[in-house]
């Protein structure tokens, strides 16, 4: 006999973050391609419409619900519930690499057994770890190209990315791993969804999944 137990596992905050992170990724690829390669622009030569100058201020606005989602989920990691915060799933006890390897062999299709968890795997965690240290970088050199006058900006900046062309370059580079992060992370979601029958694509709105429990 199986039956479900219901679990609250994302709190509030951590959904709000997670939709504000999302949203504002979509908008800054959109627009960031625009500022790259403006395709729209001819088509408002004789008019008052001045796109560029549109598409830069809805890229900076995305910027900072960026900036600002990810200061949330840096409280999260360090003061978030038991299933947001680094520690629980990190590969840094013995338990969650445990957890690393019987992830790798399931999402390998190898029967070496599987470990249900109801907040992220270590995988996961390892892949939101680098993705968040990412995007700390790409939150730098967008700052550093929005405030070439700023002696803060430019005095640590530049430490980093040298000069702004370098920064730019780099800015560019860092928003086409967003794009693959996105698409893989949205594959796996709805794979483990199939798979895993715990609610995690309705966890996201609802802070709810199901623990599996079996008789």
């Amino acid at each position: 006999m199986m039956w479900y137990e219901r679990r609250q596992v994302w709190s509030l905050l951590l959904r709000l973050y997670h939709w504000c992170f999302a949203l504002s990724i979509g908008t800054l690829v959109v627009t960031g391609l625009y500022i790259h390669y403006p395709w729209g622009t001819t088509l408002a030569i004789g008019t008052g419409a001045f796109p560029m100058a549109n598409m830069r201020y809805i890229h900076f606005l995305a910027g900072f619900v960026f900036t600002a989602a990810l200061l949330v989920r840096l409280y999260l990691l360090l003061f978030g519930n038991r299933y947001e915060r680094f520690w629980n799933f990190l590969p840094i006890t013995p338990a969650n690499i445990g957890n690393l390897f019987r992830t790798l062999g399931r999402y390998l299709y190898l029967n070496i057994g599987h470990e249900r968890r109801l907040g992220h795997n270590s995988l996961a965690g390892i892949a939101y770890f680098i993705t968040f240290l990412v995007a700390i970088i790409q939150v730098i050199s967008g700052f550093f190209l929005l405030y070439p006058e700023s002696p803060f900006w430019q005095k640590w900046a530049t430490l980093l990315f040298i000069s702004q062309q370098q920064g730019r370059g780099i800015h560019y580079l860092i928003m086409w791993y967003f794009v693959f992060f996105v698409a893989a992370h949205v594959y796996i979601v709805v794979w483990n969804d199939i798979f895993s029958k715990l609610g995690l694509i309705s966890s996201i709105f609802t802070g709810v999944k199901f623990r599996l429990d079996e008789d």
